[in-house]
């Protein structure tokens, strides 16, 4: 049986990592995805039902237009016999065609069953998505691979964000996250 965390995590290694079976082991089957996107820099459907559309959306397609994917939950992990779980999360990944790289930040709200923990809903509000220069990959990654994951405090990962203008959006969200 898994933990929420198990599953928090889980989903993470799944996106990341282009990972879609891993989907299967810790989401319900007709878990419930909800997104609101507050930027014009990136475009997410509202939402869909289903294990099976969940990973078309979040793992296969994401995974087709992205790499070098480091998410990360800020805070720390919900606790063992959670229902809910909220966290702030930050993201760092660069465009498979252009090379264009991107970090962002946003909310994450879950819900789990109590009986096994699967993801029964998922929320995910998308609030900044800042688009940078492939020339700054080699600096956004180092930062990134650099950092604890996937849990992260947002002061360890504001400390040390590379100082590009169009961050500092990110920069304040994760000091209001602190």
């Amino acid at each position: 049986m898994n933990s929420p965390a198990d599953s928090v995590v889980a989903y993470i290694l799944a996106k990341d990592g282009n990972r879609p079976h891993l989907i299967d082991a810790t989401f319900a089957p007709d878990v419930v995805l909800r997104m609101e996107v507050r930027t014009d820099t990136i475009f997410f459907p509202p939402g869909s039902t289903g294990r099976e559309a969940l990973t078309d959306t979040l793992v296969r397609r994401f995974n087709q237009t992205y790499e070098n994917i480091y998410t990360f939950c800020i805070g720390t992990p919900p606790q063992p016999n959670a229902l809910s779980f909220s966290c702030g999360w930050l993201v760092a990944m660069s465009e498979k065609q252009l090379g264009a790289v991107r970090v962002g930040c946003g909310r994450y709200e879950w819900s789990f069953a109590p009986a096994d923990s699967k993801v029964t809903s998922l929320f995910i509000r998308i609030d900044e998505m800042e688009v940078l220069s492939p020339q700054s990959l080699g600096s956004i990654m180092g930062w990134a691979g650099s950092l604890p994951y996937p849990w992260c405090a947002a002061r360890t990962a504001a400390e040390n964000l590379p100082d590009f203008g169009q961050l500092g959006t990110v920069a304040r969200a994760l000091r209001a996250d602190a």
